[in-house]
């Protein structure tokens, strides 16, 4: 459905979800691409969410559906079962641990040790596996076993919407952090020309940040799943020349440039949606309201390696499949489009891709968590802050 219809059915439910204020942060910045904030002052995690898109129209739903996912995360409407694996699977029940997830300094969970479970789908077989609540709650006022994030949370119209939208944000971490270890050497190899999509909304947005005097780097960081994902820095500097014209050498805190990723089925999109979140992001530090980034963060120097970022040269995008998403598929064509992103995991071996709805249903809206124990974290205070495949990665297998 629109952004639109989407904004008409939740926004009357928005103050029963604690979301006092939405508002606009384009112009806070001189760049001129919609980026909105929603506030949830009494929120279970962060306070501010935000949202950004190609319109206002588009911003404004985008920070709304976060604002809603992280309320509802926070008190999740799901049914619970308290015991032990060992019980559980006595049962016949199938559970995951998720030691993935166990938290810095925090005890793996024990076959024999009670929690609180509850059970999600493994979208990929249809069964039924049970995992501990602590890993899929946000609710920061706890003390919790397991690490809490908002990674694979996610919101849509409806449920299938909610799990395309979740896995494919476990997808573009997973190949963030792949592409993170790898060797220096290779890091900024796959640098390309935004404007080689040759598509009218990506080209729009680059005008902007090119007449606001910021150069911008996109990379190519899709991983073995195959599914385009691409990482957006943006920074001071001359759009070709990069920092180079302008700076004189001096030093450039890490707060001037700031990242954005995306991933999706359609290069094209997913390139988009990489530039977008490294402008939100960079509005991030100009408004200084999100509560989760510490004082010292504006202070920090810019790492060598970043700076060397933006002296990559863009080859033309890889070849694609064209900017109309999947080949044989229409672009809102969802369920083949979801169909495909799974297909993909199956292919590299993934054997789990578990959802939990969160959200009641009688929402006009769906919260789902997607947890893919197999694919990579982002950066979090985790007891395991790499899994296998980054492992590998970072060793040269």
């Amino acid at each position: 459905m629109s952004p639109r219809e989407t904004l008409s059915r939740v926004e009357p439910l928005l103050a029963g979800f604690g979301i006092t204020r939405v508002a606009r942060h384009t112009g806070l910045d001189d760049i001129g691409i919609p980026v909105w904030c929603a506030y949830a002052p009494n929120s279970r995690s962060i306070v501010i969410a935000q949202g950004k898109g190609l319109t206002d129209l588009d911003a404004k739903v985008s920070t709304v559906m976060e604002a809603l996912e992280r309320a509802v995360a926070g008190e999740p409407s799901v049914d619970l079962v308290h015991g032990t694996s060992s019980r559980l699977q006595a049962m016949g029940h199938r559970t995951d641990a998720l030691n993935c997830l166990t938290a810095l300094h925090k005890p793996d969970l024990g076959p024999d040790e009670e929690t609180e479970w509850v059970a999600g789908v493994n979208i990929l077989t249809g069964e039924e596996v049970y995992i501990p609540f602590e890993a899929v709650v946000l609710d920061r006022t706890r003390d919790a076993r397991y690490w809490m994030s908002s990674d694979g949370l996610a919101s849509g119209n409806n449920v299938e919407e909610a799990i395309f939208h979740g896995v494919l944000e476990r997808i573009e971490r997973d190949a963030h952090v792949l592409w993170q270890v790898g060797g220096e050497a290779d890091r900024y190899a796959g640098c390309v020309d935004p404007r080689g999509f040759k598509d009218d909304a990506l080209d729009g947005l680059i005008d902007k940040i090119e007449t606001s005097g910021l150069a911008l780097r996109l990379f190519d960081i899709t991983s073995d799943i195959g599914i385009p994902c691409f990482t957006a820095m943006l920074g001071p500097g001359d759009p070709v020349l990069g920092f180079r014209d302008i700076r004189g050498g001096r030093d450039i805190r890490l707060v001037e440039v700031t990242g954005g990723a995306g991933a999706h089925p359609s290069p094209v999109r997913a390139a988009i949606r990489a530039v977008t979140e490294a402008v939100q992001s960079r509005l991030t530090y100009i408004s200084g309201a999100r509560d989760d980034i510490s004082p010292a963060t504006f202070s920090r120097c810019l790492p060598p390696l970043m700076r060397q970022a933006f002296d990559a040269v863009a080859a033309p995008p890889a070849a694609t499949i064209g900017s109309d998403g999947v080949a044989g598929h229409r672009q809102q064509d969802l369920a083949h489009l979801l169909q495909h992103v799974l297909d993909a995991l199956r292919n590299r071996r993934i054997a789990s891709v578990i959802a939990v709805r969160l959200s009641d249903d009688t929402l006009p809206f769906s919260v789902v968590k997607i947890v893919i124990p197999e694919l990579e974290n982002p950066e979090g205070e985790r007891a395991r802050r790499f899994g296998t495949r980054a492992l590998a990665r970072a060793i040269g297998f």
